[in-house]
């Protein structure tokens, strides 16, 4: 996986010395996982679910991110536009003027949202697919948040859209989408291209990769312990909702019931009691069954 330099955000790389921008576009990776964690008092891992690298371990892992922001990338011309899905590359469409300014209100509000929590020593750490509108989403979003609150970031190809099959006839694609409203929206496979449970696959391994970088303290700098490590995924609407979706263990018809959040949106899940996660804290009751949810996974929702 690739790591980006703070070169990627040029109004910050501008203002640095060259040496700072090269300790902050590493990575911080550690050998043997078990020697970044610290000593257990109660003798569980971090996750629900025991993570096999520290099943044997007598140390606690590093806190739980407080957040992870879930944003959708701005409008992007294939919004606008279908045609353009028929000469242009899908990596290679970008956002709109509305897009890049919906991407920078999205990062004033998730600012604001973290500063209301009263604390100091916040940071945000980036996860983004590698497609251009998702990368320009996440240069204007980045421009509210100065250099020292940005602990990292990483450009992580198993977050990219659901592969629709290369250069996409109009006509052609309607004809599919029908089809596959009868089929069913998560199993059925466009042509040279995807299905939504194949990117329930590449998601699952991406979900393990994100629990070991949080067990073994991957964004937090050497020999601290901050629990306000603020994670953000800057991704694709149906890519999100599959992340939901094996996050909280939801059903294929659960899935099938949601809904995209719009362009420059975002769903937040924050960490609640017993270490996990919620998205009632920042989304009502109301948003939430827009979305999709049912009595059911809004009872879940609850801490």
């Amino acid at each position: 996986m690739a790591s980006f330099s703070l070169a990627f955000f040029p109004a910050l790389s501008q203002s640095l010395p060259q040496q700072k921008l090269a300790s902050f576009s590493s990575i911080q990776c550690c050998k043997n996982p078990k020697e970044s964690t610290e000593v257990y008092t109660n003798g569980q891992v971090s996750f629900p679910e025991r993570n096999p690298l520290l099943l044997h371990s007598t140390r606690i892992p590093p806190p739980r991110p407080r957040r992870i922001i879930l944003v959708r990338h701005g409008e992007s011309e294939g919004n606008v536009d279908e045609s353009v899905y028929t000469r242009v590359a899908d990596p290679k469409i970008g956002l709109t003027e509305k897009g890049k300014a919906q991407a920078e209100e999205c990062g004033k509000r998730i600012r604001e949202m973290i500063e209301k929590d009263g604390v100091i020593d916040w940071q945000v750490y980036f996860y983004v697919s590698p497609y251009k509108r998702t990368l320009q989403t996440l240069q204007n979003l980045g421009r509210a948040f100065e250099r020292p609150r940005i602990a990292g970031m990483r450009e992580e190809p198993r977050l990219r859209e659901q592969d629709f099959g290369n250069f996409q006839d109009r006509e052609k694609m309607r004809v599919e989408k029908a089809l596959r409203m009868l089929y069913g929206r998560f199993f059925y496979r466009f042509p040279d291209g995807e299905s939504a449970a194949d990117v329930y696959d590449r998601i699952t391994g991406f979900r393990e990769t994100l629990r070991a970088d949080i067990d073994i303290g991957r964004f937090q700098p050497p020999g601290e312990r901050s629990p306000n490590m603020n994670l953000v995924i800057v991704s694709h609407g149906l890519t999100l909702r599959v992340f939901l979706m094996r996050w909280y263990k939801w059903t294929v018809e659960q899935y099938e019931a949601l809904h995209n959040f719009g362009n420059g949106g975002m769903m937040v899940m924050e960490k609640g009691y017993g270490g996990r996660y919620t998205l009632s804290m920042h989304h009502t009751e109301e948003e939430l069954r827009k979305f999709g949810l049912t009595d059911e996974m809004l009872i879940d929702q609850e801490w």
